[in-house]
Protein backbone atom coordinates (compact mmCIF):
# COMPACT_ATOMS: atom_id res chain seq x y z
CA UNK A 1 0.00 0.00 0.00
CA UNK A 2 1.37 3.46 -0.52
CA UNK A 3 3.15 5.08 1.96
CA UNK A 4 0.36 8.21 1.89
CA UNK A 5 -2.76 5.97 2.21
CA UNK A 6 -4.54 5.85 5.00
CA UNK A 7 -5.36 2.39 6.69
CA UNK A 8 -7.54 0.55 5.41
CA UNK A 9 -11.06 0.00 7.40
CA UNK A 10 -12.05 -3.31 7.64
CA UNK A 11 -15.56 -4.25 9.44
CA UNK A 12 -15.66 -7.75 11.15
CA UNK A 13 -19.42 -8.51 10.69
CA UNK A 14 -21.44 -11.08 12.27
CA UNK A 15 -24.32 -11.48 15.04
CA UNK A 16 -21.62 -11.58 17.54
CA UNK A 17 -21.78 -15.57 18.73
CA UNK A 18 -18.50 -16.40 19.70
CA UNK A 19 -17.37 -19.01 17.32
CA UNK A 20 -19.25 -16.95 14.63
CA UNK A 21 -17.32 -13.70 14.84
CA UNK A 22 -14.58 -15.39 15.62
CA UNK A 23 -14.36 -16.42 11.79
CA UNK A 24 -14.66 -12.64 10.41
CA UNK A 25 -12.80 -11.11 12.95
CA UNK A 26 -9.71 -13.68 13.02
CA UNK A 27 -9.75 -12.96 8.82
CA UNK A 28 -9.79 -9.66 9.38
CA UNK A 29 -6.54 -9.95 11.95
CA UNK A 30 -4.76 -11.92 8.89
CA UNK A 31 -5.54 -9.10 6.87
CA UNK A 32 -4.26 -6.33 9.26
CA UNK A 33 -1.45 -8.32 9.82
CA UNK A 34 -0.46 -7.68 6.37
CA UNK A 35 -1.63 -4.02 5.43
CA UNK A 36 -1.79 -1.74 7.62
CA UNK A 37 -5.54 -1.36 8.79
CA UNK A 38 -8.58 -0.28 11.40
CA UNK A 39 -10.86 -3.26 12.55
CA UNK A 40 -14.20 -2.36 13.69
CA UNK A 41 -16.60 -4.88 15.19
CA UNK A 42 -20.13 -4.88 14.25
CA UNK A 43 -22.93 -7.67 16.03
CA UNK A 44 -25.91 -7.30 13.61
CA UNK A 45 -29.20 -7.54 15.33
CA UNK A 46 -32.29 -7.43 13.36
CA UNK A 47 -35.49 -6.15 15.00
CA UNK A 48 -38.36 -8.84 15.48
CA UNK A 49 -36.49 -12.11 14.78
CA UNK A 50 -35.66 -11.46 11.55
CA UNK A 51 -32.38 -12.71 11.96
CA UNK A 52 -33.54 -16.16 12.51
CA UNK A 53 -35.71 -16.25 9.14
CA UNK A 54 -34.38 -17.75 6.24
CA UNK A 55 -32.23 -14.84 4.31
CA UNK A 56 -34.92 -15.09 1.69
CA UNK A 57 -37.27 -13.53 3.55
CA UNK A 58 -35.47 -11.10 4.99
CA UNK A 59 -35.93 -7.66 3.23
CA UNK A 60 -32.63 -6.79 4.17
CA UNK A 61 -33.40 -3.19 4.99
CA UNK A 62 -31.13 -1.14 7.46
CA UNK A 63 -34.35 0.26 9.57
CA UNK A 64 -34.92 -2.87 10.32
CA UNK A 65 -31.69 -3.28 12.34
CA UNK A 66 -31.52 -2.32 15.99
CA UNK A 67 -29.74 0.98 16.22
CA UNK A 68 -26.59 -0.96 18.40
CA UNK A 69 -25.29 -2.89 14.94
CA UNK A 70 -24.02 0.42 13.46
CA UNK A 71 -24.35 -0.84 10.37
CA UNK A 72 -24.22 2.42 8.69
CA UNK A 73 -22.01 4.71 6.12
CA UNK A 74 -19.30 5.32 6.14
CA UNK A 75 -19.18 2.29 4.94
CA UNK A 76 -15.69 0.64 4.64
CA UNK A 77 -12.82 -0.70 2.52
CA UNK A 78 -13.60 -4.24 3.75
CA UNK A 79 -16.50 -5.52 4.44
CA UNK A 80 -15.84 -9.42 6.11
CA UNK A 81 -18.83 -11.17 7.07
CA UNK A 82 -19.78 -14.75 8.70
CA UNK A 83 -23.14 -16.08 9.38
CA UNK A 84 -26.66 -16.44 8.55
CA UNK A 85 -27.82 -12.96 9.76
CA UNK A 86 -24.99 -11.09 7.71
CA UNK A 87 -26.15 -11.92 4.71
CA UNK A 88 -28.65 -9.59 3.49
CA UNK A 89 -26.34 -6.88 4.66
CA UNK A 90 -23.46 -8.53 2.59
CA UNK A 91 -25.44 -8.73 -0.71
CA UNK A 92 -26.53 -4.92 -0.49
CA UNK A 93 -23.56 -3.03 1.54
CA UNK A 94 -21.63 -2.79 -2.34
CA UNK A 95 -24.46 -0.91 -4.08
CA UNK A 96 -24.69 0.64 -0.61
CA UNK A 97 -21.49 2.06 -0.69
CA UNK A 98 -21.14 2.65 -4.64
CA UNK A 99 -19.20 -0.25 -5.29
CA UNK A 100 -16.25 0.83 -3.43
CA UNK A 101 -16.26 -1.81 -0.13
CA UNK A 102 -14.65 -4.82 -1.52
CA UNK A 103 -17.29 -7.87 -0.10
CA UNK A 104 -15.92 -11.17 1.36
CA UNK A 105 -18.18 -13.80 2.94
CA UNK A 106 -16.91 -16.45 4.68
CA UNK A 107 -18.91 -19.73 5.05
CA UNK A 108 -21.41 -20.71 2.03
CA UNK A 109 -23.58 -18.14 1.51
CA UNK A 110 -26.24 -21.02 0.25
CA UNK A 111 -27.66 -19.30 -2.93
CA UNK A 112 -26.09 -16.65 -5.81
CA UNK A 113 -21.74 -15.64 -5.47
CA UNK A 114 -21.95 -12.89 -7.58
CA UNK A 115 -23.22 -10.47 -4.65
CA UNK A 116 -20.00 -11.23 -3.54
CA UNK A 117 -16.07 -9.76 -4.22
CA UNK A 118 -15.02 -13.25 -2.42
CA UNK A 119 -16.49 -16.45 -0.56
CA UNK A 120 -14.19 -18.12 1.66
CA UNK A 121 -16.07 -21.34 2.49
CA UNK A 122 -15.31 -24.63 4.11
CA UNK A 123 -13.63 -27.29 1.10
CA UNK A 124 -15.97 -29.77 2.54
CA UNK A 125 -19.20 -27.47 1.75
CA UNK A 126 -18.45 -28.09 -1.79
CA UNK A 127 -18.86 -24.67 -3.31
CA UNK A 128 -17.38 -23.41 -6.20
CA UNK A 129 -16.94 -20.23 -8.40
CA UNK A 130 -14.42 -17.85 -10.14
CA UNK A 131 -14.86 -15.98 -6.58
CA UNK A 132 -14.55 -18.66 -4.44
CA UNK A 133 -11.66 -19.67 -2.29
CA UNK A 134 -12.03 -22.47 -0.23
CA UNK A 135 -10.39 -23.47 2.74
CA UNK A 136 -9.82 -26.33 5.15
CA UNK A 137 -12.45 -25.52 8.24
CA UNK A 138 -12.89 -22.11 8.97
CA UNK A 139 -10.61 -18.85 9.82
CA UNK A 140 -9.65 -18.40 13.59
CA UNK A 141 -7.71 -15.98 15.50
CA UNK A 142 -5.28 -17.98 16.72
CA UNK A 143 -1.52 -16.64 16.17
CA UNK A 144 1.76 -17.83 17.85
CA UNK A 145 1.46 -14.51 19.67
CA UNK A 146 -1.92 -14.87 20.70
CA UNK A 147 -1.76 -18.44 22.04
CA UNK A 148 1.66 -16.98 24.36
CA UNK A 149 0.29 -13.78 25.60
CA UNK A 150 -3.39 -15.84 26.76
CA UNK A 151 -0.67 -18.72 28.62
CA UNK A 152 1.33 -15.81 30.32
CA UNK A 153 -2.21 -15.10 31.93
CA UNK A 154 -2.62 -18.76 33.06
CA UNK A 155 0.95 -19.50 33.45
CA UNK A 156 0.45 -19.66 37.59
CA UNK A 157 -2.58 -22.22 37.14
CA UNK A 158 -1.16 -24.40 34.29
CA UNK A 159 2.71 -24.29 34.66
CA UNK A 160 2.80 -26.73 37.98
CA UNK A 161 0.24 -29.34 36.24
CA UNK A 162 1.81 -32.75 35.40
CA UNK A 163 2.57 -34.26 32.04
CA UNK A 164 1.26 -34.95 29.41
CA UNK A 165 -1.31 -32.32 29.84
CA UNK A 166 -4.59 -32.61 28.08
CA UNK A 167 -6.84 -30.34 26.46
CA UNK A 168 -10.37 -31.52 25.93
CA UNK A 169 -12.32 -28.98 24.17
CA UNK A 170 -16.34 -29.92 23.98
CA UNK A 171 -18.66 -29.31 21.52
CA UNK A 172 -22.16 -31.15 21.47
CA UNK A 173 -25.11 -30.64 20.26
CA UNK A 174 -26.48 -29.25 16.77
CA UNK A 175 -28.46 -29.82 13.80
CA UNK A 176 -25.72 -32.23 12.89
CA UNK A 177 -24.73 -34.06 16.50
CA UNK A 178 -26.01 -34.60 19.51
CA UNK A 179 -24.18 -35.39 23.14
CA UNK A 180 -26.78 -37.21 25.61
CA UNK A 181 -25.67 -37.53 29.04
CA UNK A 182 -24.99 -41.63 28.78
CA UNK A 183 -22.81 -41.10 25.91
CA UNK A 184 -21.20 -37.65 27.59
CA UNK A 185 -20.27 -39.98 30.69
CA UNK A 186 -18.71 -42.94 28.33
CA UNK A 187 -16.47 -40.44 26.57
CA UNK A 188 -15.54 -39.11 30.38
CA UNK A 189 -14.90 -42.72 31.31
CA UNK A 190 -11.86 -43.40 28.80
CA UNK A 191 -9.98 -39.95 28.56
CA UNK A 192 -10.31 -40.57 33.08
CA UNK A 193 -8.77 -43.80 32.28
CA UNK A 194 -6.44 -42.60 29.16
CA UNK A 195 -5.08 -39.26 31.88
CA UNK A 196 -4.60 -41.60 35.24
CA UNK A 197 -2.80 -44.19 32.83
CA UNK A 198 -0.13 -41.38 31.46
CA UNK A 199 0.23 -39.59 34.77
CA UNK A 200 -1.06 -36.62 33.58
CA UNK A 201 -3.35 -33.51 34.00
CA UNK A 202 -6.65 -32.68 31.82
CA UNK A 203 -7.59 -29.13 31.33
CA UNK A 204 -11.52 -28.84 30.24
CA UNK A 205 -13.25 -26.42 28.38
CA UNK A 206 -17.19 -26.48 27.56
CA UNK A 207 -18.71 -24.79 24.59
CA UNK A 208 -22.71 -22.62 24.88
CA UNK A 209 -23.61 -26.15 22.67
CA UNK A 210 -22.79 -28.60 25.57
CA UNK A 211 -26.28 -29.79 26.83
CA UNK A 212 -26.24 -29.24 30.81
CA UNK A 213 -26.74 -32.64 31.07
CA UNK A 214 -23.55 -33.90 29.40
CA UNK A 215 -21.50 -30.94 30.77
CA UNK A 216 -22.65 -32.47 34.74
CA UNK A 217 -22.21 -35.85 33.77
CA UNK A 218 -18.32 -35.51 31.86
CA UNK A 219 -17.65 -32.87 35.28
CA UNK A 220 -18.54 -35.21 37.69
CA UNK A 221 -16.24 -37.82 36.12
CA UNK A 222 -13.24 -35.28 35.31
CA UNK A 223 -13.09 -33.17 38.17
CA UNK A 224 -10.89 -34.87 40.92
CA UNK A 225 -7.85 -35.41 38.06
CA UNK A 226 -5.25 -32.84 37.95
CA UNK A 227 -5.29 -29.61 36.38
CA UNK A 228 -8.50 -27.31 35.66
CA UNK A 229 -12.50 -27.32 34.54
CA UNK A 230 -13.49 -23.91 33.47
CA UNK A 231 -16.48 -23.18 35.32
CA UNK A 232 -17.89 -20.11 32.67
CA UNK A 233 -16.50 -17.86 35.07
CA UNK A 234 -13.65 -14.66 34.20
CA UNK A 235 -11.58 -15.11 31.45
CA UNK A 236 -11.76 -17.97 29.63
CA UNK A 237 -8.87 -20.07 29.28
CA UNK A 238 -9.31 -21.60 25.64
CA UNK A 239 -6.55 -20.16 24.19
CA UNK A 240 -4.16 -20.90 27.00
CA UNK A 241 -5.18 -24.53 26.85
CA UNK A 242 -4.29 -25.34 23.47
CA UNK A 243 -0.50 -23.67 23.93
CA UNK A 244 -0.33 -25.69 27.47
CA UNK A 245 -1.20 -28.70 26.11
CA UNK A 246 0.71 -31.78 24.90
CA UNK A 247 -2.64 -33.01 23.00
CA UNK A 248 -5.59 -32.02 22.05
CA UNK A 249 -8.80 -33.86 22.21
CA UNK A 250 -11.97 -32.07 20.25
CA UNK A 251 -15.07 -33.16 19.91
CA UNK A 252 -16.34 -33.72 16.30
CA UNK A 253 -19.04 -31.16 15.67
CA UNK A 254 -17.20 -27.91 15.39
CA UNK A 255 -14.86 -27.15 12.35
CA UNK A 256 -13.59 -24.34 14.42
CA UNK A 257 -12.54 -26.40 17.24
CA UNK A 258 -10.66 -28.36 15.01
CA UNK A 259 -9.44 -25.62 13.08
CA UNK A 260 -8.24 -24.12 16.20
CA UNK A 261 -6.29 -27.23 17.48
CA UNK A 262 -4.80 -28.32 14.22
CA UNK A 263 -2.96 -24.55 13.96
CA UNK A 264 -0.85 -25.79 17.05
CA UNK A 265 0.83 -28.58 15.34
CA UNK A 266 0.09 -30.64 18.05
CA UNK A 267 -1.48 -34.35 18.31
CA UNK A 268 -5.15 -33.42 17.78
CA UNK A 269 -7.48 -36.87 18.99
CA UNK A 270 -11.15 -36.46 17.73
CA UNK A 271 -14.11 -37.48 20.03
CA UNK A 272 -17.29 -39.07 18.42
CA UNK A 273 -20.56 -37.22 19.17
CA UNK A 274 -23.88 -39.27 18.45
CA UNK A 275 -25.05 -38.77 14.75
CA UNK A 276 -22.94 -37.09 12.18
CA UNK A 277 -23.03 -35.68 8.56
CA UNK A 278 -21.08 -36.28 5.05
CA UNK A 279 -20.49 -33.21 5.27
CA UNK A 280 -18.48 -33.40 8.52
CA UNK A 281 -16.81 -36.91 7.05
CA UNK A 282 -15.47 -35.40 4.50
CA UNK A 283 -13.86 -32.61 6.88
CA UNK A 284 -12.43 -34.71 9.17
CA UNK A 285 -11.37 -37.45 6.94
CA UNK A 286 -9.36 -34.05 5.59
CA UNK A 287 -7.70 -33.38 8.98
CA UNK A 288 -6.51 -37.15 9.17
CA UNK A 289 -5.60 -37.10 5.61
CA UNK A 290 -2.87 -34.68 6.21
CA UNK A 291 -2.04 -36.06 9.35
CA UNK A 292 -3.60 -33.80 11.76
CA UNK A 293 -6.31 -36.06 13.73
CA UNK A 294 -6.53 -39.14 14.73
CA UNK A 295 -9.43 -41.14 16.61
CA UNK A 296 -9.31 -41.25 20.08
CA UNK A 297 -9.35 -44.75 21.45
CA UNK A 298 -7.87 -44.58 25.07
CA UNK A 299 -4.56 -43.75 25.11
CA UNK A 300 -2.07 -40.59 23.91
CA UNK A 301 0.72 -40.89 21.70
CA UNK A 302 2.79 -37.92 19.66
CA UNK A 303 3.19 -37.21 16.27
CA UNK A 304 3.81 -34.06 13.97
CA UNK A 305 2.54 -32.30 11.35
CA UNK A 306 2.81 -29.06 9.49
CA UNK A 307 0.09 -26.52 11.55
CA UNK A 308 -2.41 -25.71 9.69
CA UNK A 309 -2.76 -22.36 8.38
CA UNK A 310 -5.77 -21.60 6.31
CA UNK A 311 -6.33 -18.04 8.01
CA UNK A 312 -3.39 -16.66 6.44
CA UNK A 313 -3.49 -18.26 3.41
CA UNK A 314 -7.09 -16.87 2.93
CA UNK A 315 -5.93 -13.53 3.82
CA UNK A 316 -3.53 -13.47 1.59
CA UNK A 317 -6.15 -14.32 -1.11
CA UNK A 318 -7.99 -11.07 0.16
CA UNK A 319 -5.42 -8.96 -0.28
CA UNK A 320 -4.29 -9.72 -3.68
CA UNK A 321 -7.75 -9.53 -4.61
CA UNK A 322 -8.09 -6.53 -2.96
CA UNK A 323 -4.68 -5.28 -4.57
CA UNK A 324 -6.04 -6.28 -8.14
CA UNK A 325 -9.46 -4.26 -7.57
CA UNK A 326 -7.68 -1.37 -5.97
CA UNK A 327 -4.75 -0.70 -7.57
CA UNK A 328 -2.71 -1.08 -3.93
CA UNK A 329 0.96 -2.58 -3.70
CA UNK A 330 0.37 -5.11 -1.03
CA UNK A 331 3.31 -4.64 1.92
CA UNK A 332 5.42 -8.23 1.49
CA UNK A 333 5.54 -10.49 4.53
CA UNK A 334 3.45 -10.21 7.71
CA UNK A 335 3.66 -7.71 10.80
CA UNK A 336 3.90 -9.59 13.99
CA UNK A 337 0.45 -10.00 15.75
Amino acid sequence: MAADRPPLKIWAVSDGRAGIEAQALGLAEAVARRLPAEIAVKRVRWKGGLGRLPTALNPGSRVLLDPGSGIAPPWPDLWIATGRATLPLSRRVRAWSGGRTFVVQTQDPRGRLDDFDLVVPPAHDGVAGANVFPIAGAPNRLTADRLQAELAIWRARLGPLPRPRIAMIVGGKSKAFDLPQDHARSLAAQVRRAIENAGGALMLSFTRRTPPAAREAMAEQLRDLPGLIWDDRGENPYFAFLDAADAILITEDSTNLATDAAATGKPVYVLPLKRGSPKFRRFHDDLAARGITRPFEGSFESWSYAPLRETDRAAEEVVRRLAARRDLAAIPGERSA
